[in-house]
């Protein structure tokens, strides 16, 4: 397959890249400073934009048969919300329909009134807002086949393939989720093609 991904310097699309070579797929990644991807191959091909540039999210997409956007907000600013809305665009354009999204348990209607989305509310309010939009903005692209991933808190432990899916799982303040074990959630759903229109909780 051809997968292009978009926070692809970040810790979980850093693992995103290497797994997905790993399993043998042609990767285009986009970056702002290609200096701070650490990882080079002969089917990574790098982008090197912003993702306010259409022009360079365009020529990610292109020639891909798959999105995964591990894009992380930041206070303040909605980098999810405008990022998706950049990469929808360019799957338009460039007539690629499947998309897959990291965002957070207790976005969009998981939010519920349990310990875990009320403190994650709180201390991160803007950022889940962000998430908020951007499901809003990805359930409205009727054209799109999307898939949601929802973890709870991210630790930097192994890739374990035991994880748990769906979308009534408890999450709990003790919840955990590897981002080795996101990321090979991610692959291989883009690779089975599997979960479309599911926005999934992914927890340990």
């Amino acid at each position: 397959m051809k997968i292009a991904v978009f926070g692809a310097t970040g810790a979980t699309g850093r693992l995103v890249l290497a797994q997905a070579l790993e399993a043998g797929h042609e990767v285009r990644a986009m970056v702002r400073d290609s200096s701070r991807l650490p990882i080079s191959h002969e089917h990574l091909h790098v982008v090197v934009g912003e993702l306010a540039d259409q022009d360079a999210v365009d020529a990610t997409v292109e020639g891909c048969n798959v999105v995964i956007s591990t894009l992380a907000g930041s206070a303040g600013t909605p980098a999810c919300t405008d990022g998706v809305r950049a990469i929808l665009a360019a799957m338009r354009t460039k007539a690629t329909s499947r998309l897959l999204v990291v965002s957070a348990h207790g976005a969009a209607e998981s939010r519920d009134c349990s310990p875990y989305v009320i403190t994650l509310r709180t201390l991160l309010g803007g950022r889940m807002r962000d998430k908020d939009a951007m499901e809003t903005l990805i359930r409205q692209a009727g054209d799109i086949r999307w898939t949601i991933a929802r973890p709870p808190a991210l630790t930097d432990g192994p890739r374990t393939g035991r994880y748990r899916i769906g979308t009534e799982l408890k999450i709990t303040l003790t919840s955990r989720l590897s981002r080795a074990d996101l990321a090979d959630f991610l692959v291989r759903a883009a690779a089975e093609d599997t979960h479309v229109g599911q926005a999934l909780k992914v927890a340990a």
